[in-house]
């Protein structure tokens, strides 16, 4: 969630949004059919805890899902300036690895659970031309890269080496952004990326306009001309669908994290609700592959 974006779920915390026009619900047709997904259920999801994003974690085995939200930033993370977290992502063998930014500043962090559960933290100092958010983190199925996004309107998605996976990173240097994601097709306000395969991502967009894809709040494909590592690739982005927006209030929804799961073939993706259902029924919503 952007800076922006935050700023409106906290209001509709503390119980202070004026309720806006009701949502559209009708579902829109895709640009391109490419994997079709389809819900198959959904749960409540915690403004708290559970409202920015999410993974599941293969590493130690039977370990539960992750969750993110204002709830679960430490404080001794927040009061150093840290105090917005995104979606996170684990690699496969079991490093877990949260996004973090800060309301101003030149630098990103990346906070690092170990398989052994001991944390450490990697900065990333921005680039020229890239902007401070940091959206979510996704970790390549080879574990070695992680890709990274920015807000608004986008043309690109950042690589960076994984923090703790590979050999190349350590707490005490600058964790690089090292190529990117050229995409064919712009992208607007992405809150979440996950791989399914090792040139494929979905990602959630919380695009409010509907102009770039007809739609309003789309699932994205975006398939790479290769894997993601030191030298750029191009990635050709369809749009799936549009998220479900089902709320007992009007307003405008907000999308938020996304996770696959390949144990079990199951897509989840955080959708929060307008106004005071903030609090009430919110969702992550299931999908699966047919």
């Amino acid at each position: 969630m952007a800076l922006r974006a935050r700023q409106r779920c906290h209001t509709a915390l503390t119980g202070l949004v004026a309720l806006a026009s009701a949502a559209v619900l009708s579902t829109a047709t895709p640009a391109q059919a490419a994997d079709t997904w389809t819900e198959v259920g959904s749960d409540r999801a915690d403004p708290l805890t559970e409202s920015q994003g999410l993974a599941s974690v293969e590493v130690p085995a039977n370990s539960p899902n992750r969750y993110t939200g204002i709830g679960t930033i430490p404080i001794s993370v927040s009061s150093r300036g840290w105090n917005h977290v995104g979606d996170p992502d684990a690699s496969y063998n079991g490093y877990y690895v949260e996004p973090y930014q800060a309301d101003s500043g030149t630098a990103k962090m990346f906070r690092v659970q170990a398989p052994d559960g001991t944390w450490s933290e990697y900065v990333h100092t921005l680039g020229s031309g890239e902007a401070l958010n940091n959206s979510f983190a996704a970790i390549a199925p080879g574990g070695q890269w992680m890709v990274s996004g920015e807000w608004g309107t986008m043309t690109r998605l950042l690589v960076h080496p994984t923090p703790g996976v590979n050999p190349a990173t350590s707490p005490s240097a600058n964790l690089p952004w090292t190529s990117s994601i050229r995409l064919d097709h712009a992208v607007r306000d992405i809150q979440g990326c996950d791989f399914t395969g090792a040139k494929t991502l979905l990602c959630s967009s919380d695009d409010p306009a509907g102009t770039l894809f007809g739609m309003t709040k789309p699932l994205l494909q975006i398939d790479l001309s290769a894997e993601p590592g030191s030298s750029d690739v191009t990635g050709h982005v369809t749009a799936l669908r549009r998220l479900p927006l089902r709320s007992s209030c009007s307003g405008d929804h907000e999308t938020e994290g996304i996770d696959y799961d390949r144990r079990t073939g199951t897509l989840r993706v955080i959708v929060i609700s307008p106004g005071f259902c903030v609090l009430t029924d919110s969702k992550t919503y299931r999908f699966t592959r047919s």
